[in-house]
């Protein structure tokens, strides 16, 4: 008996201390004084964090402040509810989180590394690190600082990328049981803003087809997961 109480105790204990490292960590990262660098540090990517899933923080700190060690002029931005990070004026690279794992992207990923861009292929999610679900599931620090440094010397060089240009996609409304669903789940309605006008569409095309409430409500559960991943609705074919 006593053998189990030591067991439960030790593991709130290593509980505590988890939590305690983390929450550290953070306030180091947003307390931290750094005269090298140019531009303050963005404080709503400071919420972003906070309010993020805790399997989450310790990614999206870790992956933060290796871009401040490596480009300490960076400027953090939010773009399209998600923190990026300039540099020189131009988008270096930027990081989410969703339900089940994080995301990080370089703008200039085809650039800097063909592995960058068969990593996003394969893994099918938005993002060119694949699902990172732990800080183990992250490149090596010299592998991320490698990229880094060379998204940073493209923006030195002045260097950019035409986007192929894309027809206007013009979106339907949304209807009101998405403006519902998005109310109660702030993780799903995250990661639509952050989709393709082009997905965004497919997305209500294929729930407002439904002949039924039923069908409807059937495809949108078995969907949601998907959504909430940041995933197109065909995103296997993308």
């Amino acid at each position: 008996m006593v053998v189990v109480v030591i067991a439960d105790v030790q593991g709130v204990v290593d509980a505590v201390e988890v939590v305690i490292n983390t929450t550290f960590s953070f306030l180091f990262s947003i307390l931290a004084v750094d005269t090298n660098h140019m531009f303050p540090r963005h404080p709503q990517i400071d919420q972003i964090i906070l309010n993020a899933l805790p399997f989450a923080q310790p990614i999206l700190i870790h992956f933060r402040e290796l871009v401040h060690v490596v480009c300490p002029e960076v400027e953090e931005k939010i773009k399209w509810g998600m923190p990026h990070f300039d540099y020189k004026g131009q988008m270096m690279c930027h990081m989410a989180s969703f339900k089940h794992h994080c995301a990080f992207s370089f703008y200039k990923a085809e650039l800097i590394d063909e592995q960058l861009v068969k990593n996003a292929k394969t893994a099918g999610v938005m993002g060119h690190l694949g699902k990172i679900t732990s800080l183990k599931d992250l490149p090596s620090d010299a592998q991320l600082k490698k990229w880094i440094k060379a998204a940073m010397q493209l923006n030195d060089k002045g260097i950019t990328i035409t986007k192929p240009k894309v027809s206007a996609v013009t979106i339907p409304p949304a209807p009101d049981y998405l403006k519902k669903l998005f109310a109660k789940d702030p993780i799903a309605k995250k990661a639509w803003t952050a989709l393709r006008p082009s997905h965004q569409k497919e997305y209500i095309q294929w729930l407002t087809d439904a002949k039924t409430e039923a069908t409807r409500e059937k495809r949108l559960n078995k969907r949601l997961d998907l959504l909430e991943e940041g995933k197109s609705l065909n995103w296997k074919y993308n």
